[in-house]
């Protein structure tokens, strides 16, 4: 049987089409791709695979492209599932361009790297398809309770794996389904929905309870949970969207990206979202400008697009070289027609109460800063005035004040506000309460969520046997 590979990764000029598909697999029946045996039969078996020690989760990869080229496929979704609870999601959202393929060995030679997440996401839709993704093997039941706090990929991870030893594992979220950002942060078309959400009923059909809407800190604190459950891990992720403190910057128009980003895919789901139908947090029509230069970034600018935009420039304060965001994404978003302008920062936002136009610096690099980037600066130019109808700001994200919402002020914290925990144990300063994700290393990949869900399990589970030994020894 013939198998395909996502085209718009073998393809890039077919990304102007495919970005309009809702379903990439219309895309793969327009156009001829190779085989997917075919791409994964380029991995050289290389005797030191630096694809494998650049992925976070340490992936088994070329040991399943060897299974691919040969055929085998559903040997070849076992052994990616073995060490990744969501491949097909890695799979898609990756920056395989900063890990495992940007140290491809072929990518070294010239000849252009193994799309490996492109194959790992087609041997996992593959396994679903056929039915091989089996249910959650539960263990023996240990009698004992765990609480997690935050439905995001960590999360995910730390309940599906502490579900399968046996423990009872309810997950507490604030919002009304679960995946954290990977539901509400990530786009659709990077990230389709019913992907995410087959996950989360495979975790609920496995025993795991979900508790919706339950933000803690709202009627139930962080005491509540300790005492309804033997352990319990906050895995919330960063949402505290950083300030862009220049004037105008409360003007109608100017908006955060996790708000825009949400609206827009609620109304993928169906749902009613009245600062979208408003126009709000429609781009439709609009002039818009991203300031950031992060994945978020990309995020924005790429939906502005789908949505209509008049037109999309993204404005950042450093050159392209130092930029954070994956430099394969703003490729693709180059494609579909957005402006970058680089060096660049807003110094004001225009409008009679609705920005109406943004005033920039020019920027300069200048001498390195405390993380030793060289530090943006203004090179004295007159500032440019660009006119806009929305400004989308996504600047990053940091970590709330936990102790204040979660009512636990003893629960400590690093000066970044993020949570504070042993390295070797993943526990708070709080006996019985991990930490885990982002909420703990900062905002970072969803690749590095699920290695700290996968890590912080292990540890939980030892902990729990030894919180049961020692209850048997003083009976």
């Amino acid at each position: 049987m013939l198998r395909f590979v996502d085209v718009t990764q073998v393809y890039p000029a077919k990304r102007e089409a495919a970005h309009r598909a809702e379903d990439f697999r219309e895309i793969a029946d327009r156009y001829a791709m190779p085989a997917a045996e075919e791409q994964a039969g380029r991995c050289s078996q290389c005797g030191v695979p630096y694809c494998t020690v650049h992925c976070p989760l340490h992936n088994h990869i070329p040991d399943w492209l060897r299974l691919t080229a040969e055929g085998r496929l559903r040997e070849a979704y076992a052994l990616s599932s073995a060490t990744s609870t969501m491949p097909e999601i890695c799979g898609r959202i990756c920056p395989q361009d900063r890990l495992c393929e940007g140290n491809c060995v072929i990518e070294f030679s010239g000849h252009g790297a193994v799309t490996i997440g492109s194959v790992e996401k087609f041997i996992t839709d593959t396994a679903w398809e056929e039915g091989w993704v089996e249910p959650i093997a539960v263990g023996r039941p240990s009698g004992r309770s765990v609480a997690i706090v935050g439905a995001g990929p960590a999360g995910l991870t730390a309940a599906e794996l502490l579900r399968a030893r046996g423990h009872d594992v309810h997950v507490y979220d604030r919002h009304d389904r679960a995946g954290g950002l990977l539901t509400y942060g990530i786009p659709g078309f990077k990230l389709e929905k019913p992907v995410v959400m087959r996950r989360v009923e495979r975790l609920a059909e496995g025993g795991i309870v979900f508790h919706q809407g339950a933000a803690i800190g709202d009627g139930t604190s962080l005491d509540d949970l300790r005492a309804r459950h033997d352990a319990v891990l906050i895995a919330t992720g960063v949402y505290r969207a950083r300030a862009l403190d220049v004037a105008g910057g409360d003007s109608d128009g100017v908006v955060e990206a996790l708000d825009y980003l949400t609206a827009s895919n609620r109304k993928g789901f169906g749902d009613a979202v009245p600062a979208f139908e408003d126009g709000s947090l429609d781009a439709a029509g609009k002039r818009v400008v991203v300031v950031g230069g992060g994945d978020t970034a990309m995020d924005c600018v790429r939906t502005a697009i789908r949505q209509g935009a008049a037109s999309v420039a993204c404005l950042y304060r450093r050159d392209r070289a130092n930029m954070p965001g994956s430099a394969r994404e703003v490729g693709h978003a180059e494609e579909e027609g957005v402006e970058f302008v680089w060096l660049s920062a807003p110094a004001a936002f225009g409008g009679e109460g609705r920005v109406a136009s943004v005033g920039v610096n020019r920027m300069r690099l200048g001498a390195p800063d405390a993380s030793g980037r060289r530090a943006p600066e203004p090179d004295g130019s007159p500032m440019e005035v660009r006119d806009v109808d929305m400004v989308i700001k996504a600047l990053g994200f940091d970590a709330e004040d936990l102790p204040t919402l979660f009512g636990a002020p003893e629960l400590g914290v690093t000066r970044w506000g993020t949570l504070r925990v042993d390295p070797a144990t993943m526990m708070t300063s709080l006996d019985g309460v991990f930490a885990a994700g982002d909420i703990v290393r900062g905002a970072s990949l969803v690749v590095w969520a699920i290695r700290d869900g996968r890590d912080v399990a292990e540890r939980m589970d030892a902990y729990l046997k030894v919180l049961g030994k020692q209850e048997r020894e003083a009976a």
